[in-house]
């Protein structure tokens, strides 16, 4: 199972092999039962991951910087 594909939340490059595996789904009705869409649905998921991945490090980065803000913030309010 997918997170919501919706072209404005992934990359251009998750974008395409999105819509590559849309439509092989399409112009193979049965086949992509038996598996004839697997490499691309892996692809698709490879980079979802890779996705998700970034997200979480660029926010865990931000989280680390706020964290050092705060701590600035509540050192100068003590001092004073």
């Amino acid at each position: 199972m997918h997170p919501d594909l919706s072209p404005h939340l992934h990359t251009e490059e998750c974008n395409n092999l999105i819509r590559k595996l849309k439509k092989c789904h399409e112009e193979n009705k049965w086949k992509k039962f038996v598996g004839f869409c697997n490499e691309l649905d892996s692809d698709v998921l490879r980079c979802l991951r890779k996705e998700r991945e970034n997200r979480r490090r660029e926010n865990y980065e931000k989280s680390q910087a706020k964290k050092v803000k705060i701590k600035l913030q509540q050192n100068e309010s003590v001092a004073n």
